[in-house]
């Protein structure tokens, strides 16, 4: 299993909100080891789309990060293109959603779920 990076080391890390909306989801799963994995594939209108999920699986290549008390699972090529990212979970008038605040992504699309680098 991969060794879990505290806070002060990650390099992806969550907000309170994220955090605890992310409690709530493993709550409602019934899973107490699920996790929130966040990766990078290509597509999106600008290159990269964000995927975000739940999982009980650390896979080989994976990274484990620990902040406000929940586990990220990031794959190590996406890790590249996340580092210093930050997941939000925001909510307004029109729904709520995770973010991604990137600073590795030079633009993004109008819906935030793509970039490029």
């Amino acid at each position: 299993m991969t060794e879990t990076e505290h806070n002060y080391a990650a390099r992806v890390a969550v907000t309170e909100s994220a955090a605890d909306r992310v409690h709530t989801l493993i709550k409602m799963e019934g899973n107490p080891n699920m996790m929130l994995r966040i990766g990078v594939s290509g597509g999106g209108c600008s290159g990269f789309q964000y995927g975000i999920s739940l999982d009980d699986k650390i896979g080989d290549e994976d990274r484990v990060f620990e902040d406000h008390g929940i586990r990220l699972v990031v794959d190590q090529t996406s890790l590249d293109l996340l580092d210093g990212s930050v997941v939000d979970y925001v909510e307004d008038l029109v729904g709520a959603s995770f973010q991604i605040k990137n600073p590795n992504a030079s633009s993004t699309c109008g819906c935030g779920s793509s970039f490029s680098v």
